[in-house]
């Protein structure tokens, strides 16, 4: 039986630290904005460095797991990796919009916008269940 429990975990991280939904730090004229649908390269940074203290919090010391029946004692860093690896390149706006504020994509114009957010989101949820559940990948260490 698959575990869900690292899919849960990164997806909800990844939309609930998208720069610029809830809060970007650093924002554009300040140290916090919220909800400013803005972002930049070192927010981006910033969220990601987030996104893995976070992830490596709940998923390798906390081990949440959802209907795992198979548990081993090896830390597991591939769902680590994997999340953070998909929570840069899809950060909407720092490389692409998908959709874009004024055409189909927009590519690097640091600005996103909720349908954005939702497709970023589900794009991520697609790649990282294909490569987790589906592949089964793992890296584990001793």
């Amino acid at each position: 039986m698959p575990d869900w429990g690292p899919v849960f975990v990164a997806v909800t991280l990844f939309v609930l630290l998208t720069p610029g939904l809830l809060i970007q730090v650093p924002g554009r004229g300040r140290v916090v904005e919220f909800g400013t649908f803005q972002t930049s390269g070192l927010s981006v940074i910033v969220h990601t460095l987030i996104y893995f203290t976070l992830v490596c919090i709940l998923l390798l010391a906390l081990q949440i797991h959802i209907c795992n029946l198979f548990s081993t004692s090896m830390a597991d860093w591939a769902p680590v990796l994997v999340g953070v690896v998909l929570f840069v390149i899809l950060s909407p706006g720092l490389l692409f919009s998908l959709p874009g504020n004024n055409r189909t994509v927009d590519f690097g114009g640091l600005k996103t916008n909720g349908k954005a957010i939702a497709v970023h989101t589900l794009i991520f949820f697609a790649i990282y269940s294909i490569l987790i559940l589906a592949l089964n990948l793992h890296i584990y260490t001793g």
